[in-house]
């Protein structure tokens, strides 16, 4: 419990911040995602979470999506693709642990009404969420025409990160009566959305298919593996949190579109260097003077040489400004990338042409998901020296922090179960 002059000096230091107002409730139902267990009437190996599947389904889409746009001149709304993500991740968690045969039944026979029960179990969570989240998220789920093609990217992403699972688990169960029958499902389902130009060259299974299944690999990667936790939760997962949170924020700063597109994709894209390195901890990385940066530099090379030339060379700078400097305040100005205070951005470059970058923010929500993971499994009566070593070390770091107009210190303060 808070004490009343605790209590006093956040009020005084929240004039003229952004008060971030992510309900608690919400973000400990994002983490809901990673207890749901996918093929769990299969045998199958660790690593097949519902969060883990749809940071891989929103990484699918991103390609999916660029295609559209590169080899078929499609115009992608990028706002829309990233809500409607969430919007679906959302409904997931919900209607958790339905076999898929029996969910696209019910949802064929009683769609509305389902779509409807979801929406007000969510509403009340999401309804101080700024940028017409709410609104959009009604339109989303009750009108057919509203972003047409993003929920048939969405959608495509979807089965393409649901075959990449079955390919990996069809081995294992083929003796399992149904499963040549999941396999024909899946397959007529990518059928359907052939029309693609990305499920297309992902149909081919070349070097952009390649870069999906390296992605894929991050599901296997357990955050905190020195110390037992649960929920467990993977670098691939962890990715699409920081990428949610990241939104929230941008969204509660007035950000313009790109602002807040390209904080949902540093978020998304920002531990991608791991899947070449792994997991380094930052005590690690902080024991030797000039560690972190040596460590960077290696990442930076094995993107260049082994990331990169998997994707098409028209998404290069793209992708190079999302997981370079991820953490740093950045726009770009006379053809160059400048990088900036955290209140800069707000104050002078929110305009689609500067395409700017609140990697301090960012930062700040990689920070959080850490201690909300942290704050779960102590929670669930899992801990170890090395969580409580962390909670106090962030704790430490955030308490009555303010970047960029977010008022982080109340967002951890959700989450603080000291005294």
């Amino acid at each position: 419990m808070l004490d009343a002059q605790l209590l006093f000096r956040r009020m005084v230091a929240a004039e003229g911040r952004v008060v971030a107002v992510i309900k608690k409730e919400l973000l400990e139902l994002i983490y809901e995602a990673a207890h749901i267990q996918r093929w769990n009437d299969h045998l199958r190996f660790k690593g097949f979470t519902e969060l883990d599947k749809q940071s891989h389904k929103m990484i699918i889409a991103y390609m999916i999506a660029r295609f559209e746009e590169s080899d078929r001149g499609g115009r992608v709304d990028w706002k829309c693709l990233i809500e409607g993500g969430m919007f679906e991740f959302l409904h997931r968690i919900i209607l958790t642990d339905i076999k898929p045969p029996v969910f696209h039944k019910l949802m064929m026979e009683k769609g509305e009404k389902l779509n409807q029960w979801v929406f007000e179990q969510i509403e009340g969570q999401v309804k101080d969420i700024k940028g017409d989240f709410l609104i959009n998220f009604e339109r989303y789920l009750f009108e057919p025409d509203f972003c047409p093609l993003e929920k048939k990217i969405l959608r495509a992403a979807h089965y393409l990160a649901t075959n990449w699972e079955f390919k990996i688990i069809y081995n294992l169960n083929q003796s399992i009566y149904g499963v040549e029958e999941t396999r024909s499902q899946i397959e007529n389902e990518l059928e359907e959305h052939y029309e693609l130009a990305g499920v297309q060259k992902l149909g081919l299974g070349q070097k952009t298919y390649k870069f999906l299944d390296l992605v894929g690999q991050l599901r296997f990667q357990q955050r905190w593996a020195h110390s037992p936790r649960v929920p467990e939760t993977s670098v691939l997962g962890h990715m699409l949190v920081v990428a949610m949170l990241a939104y929230f924020c941008s969204v509660e700063l007035g950000a313009c579109e790109k602002r807040i597109c390209h904080n949902y994709y540093t978020g998304l894209f920002h531990d991608l260097p791991e899947v070449l390195t792994r997991d380094i901890i930052s005590p690690i990385k902080r024991s030797v003077e000039g560690l972190e940066d040596i460590i960077k530099e290696i990442e930076q090379r094995q993107v260049e040489e082994r990331i990169l030339p998997l994707l098409p060379s028209g998404w290069h700078r793209e992708i190079k400004y999302y997981i370079t400097d991820e953490f740093k305040n950045k726009v770009f100005k006379d053809g160059e990338i400048i990088f900036v205070e955290a209140d800069d951005i707000s104050a002078h470059y929110n305009q689609n042409a500067y395409e700017p970058v609140d990697g301090e923010v960012i930062k700040g929500c990689d920070d959080l998901a850490a201690y909300i993971e942290i704050f779960l499994s102590i929670s669930h009566g899992i801990t170890s020296h090395h969580l409580v070593d962390g909670q106090e070390s962030l704790y430490t770091r955030y308490r009555d922090k303010e970047i960029g107009g977010i008022d982080f210190g109340r967002l951890f303060e959700f989450f603080h179960v000291g005294t």
